[in-house]
């Protein structure tokens, strides 16, 4: 069969993988290049980890997605990942933490709960809360983000799947599987997928009141020479803090130290001017002086901003559209993780291999769809 898909992010490449696996016939649309530097998916890193608060579906889903990772860096050649291990911790009440200390045993993964002192003693950049609670697995690291994309790209062009870099889509008709093109031109297929990220609301009006863009800044920053040193062996953070949650992606590979918040803003436009202003940059760093070590020495203190696409209670959502399309989104800051597998079960959704409601509740962390 021809499937149709609009967004070249890793939502929509991870389908177009997994079907052009399967021998289905592909066209991929985007509104910008491809790789589109606007894009969710486009920044040099993202983080994989078991620790889920008390979201067993999702602590579940990570094995699942580790598996379709090793299937994808088979096709591709190489392996865009790098081990870290993972390091959260929450000041108290700590409500986070205990949650995931009880998915993480339901879901069978090993974990320790160092104290704060252990934490501040090995990790040299880090400065923990000096009371509450801490998990450590020796599971989790850093995918590639950027070369992740380029390469699904790259593979899809060599075997066989029309990609198709500015071509942006002025209407759908879902129920005819056909993108109407802002020059006018028709593009219809047997099924069509819409992963447009931030801009699925605007193309699909089914979707719109349930999910929103969310303008998010990150700060890339260069540590002195001495915790540089620390940093490369040091996991992947997570500070669920009440005062304020960030999240740490560790130097590797080349790729910089990056910073983000762990919460939502939920407002913005996608398509508005992304230059963080001065207030944004300094609520971000304010809590990175709160829990990195010396940060009033770190340089180079790059900020970036990108849009997530945000559901309320942060689940993904899948949704038909007619009898042959369906849209993907609510991705948030957490689903490239699963890129690979979400991949692999839209495709079968889109086949008629997955039935859409169960597919839906399985994407959604509800665990019971396997």
């Amino acid at each position: 069969m021809k499937v149709l898909i609009v967004g070249a992010g890793i939502m929509g490449l991870a389908t177009a993988w997994a079907l052009t696996r399967a021998g289905h016939r592909v066209e991929v649309l985007d509104q910008g290049p491809i790789p589109n530097p606007l894009g969710t998916s486009v920044d040099q890193h993202r983080l994989i980890r078991y620790p889920y608060g008390g979201a067993l579906g999702y602590t579940r889903m990570v094995g699942a997605a580790f598996a379709a990772w090793d299937r994808l860096w088979a096709d591709l050649g190489e392996t865009l990942y790098a081990p870290t291990g993972s390091l959260g911790f929450e000041a108290p009440p700590a409500p986070w933490a205990s949650a995931a200390c009880e998915t993480l045993r339901a879901a069978g993964i090993a974990f320790r709960t160092p104290a704060p002192a252990d934490i501040a003693r090995r990790f040299a950049a880090l400065l923990p809360p000096a009371e509450g609670a801490t998990i450590e697995t020796d599971t989790g690291g850093t995918l590639f983000a950027e070369a992740i994309v380029a390469g699904l790209a790259r593979w899809l062009a060599a075997n066989g799947a029309r990609l198709r870099p500015l071509a942006r889509v002025r209407d759908l008709d879902p129920a005819r599987a056909t993108a109407t093109l802002e020059d006018g031109e028709r593009v219809s297929a047997d099924a069509m997928l819409v992963a447009a990220g931030p801009w699925t609301g605007r193309l699909i009006p089914a979707v719109a009141a349930r999910m929103t863009p969310s303008r998010q800044i990150v700060v890339y920053v260069e540590p002195p020479h001495d915790l540089a040193v620390a940093w490369a062996t040091h996991p992947l953070v997570l500070d669920k803090s009440p005062a304020g949650s960030i999240y740490v992606v560790p130097p590797r590979a080349g790729r910089a130290l990056k910073i983000g918040f762990h919460t939502f803003s939920r407002v913005g436009d996608p398509d508005a001017p992304r230059v963080a202003s001065a207030e944004e940059v300094a609520a971000l760093t304010a809590l990175c002086h709160r829990r990195l070590r010396r940060f009033a020495e770190y340089t180079n203190v790059r900020p970036v901003v990108c849009f997530y696409d945000v559901t309320e209670d942060e689940n993904f959502l899948v949704v038909p559209v007619g009898p042959a399309c369906l849209a993907v989104t609510g991705f948030s800051g957490h689903g490239f993780k699963f890129g690979a597998v979400l991949g692999e079960r839209f495709a079968q959704g889109l086949t008629g291999e997955a039935a859409p409601d169960a597919l839906a509740a399985w994407a959604a962390g509800r665990d019971d769809f396997r």
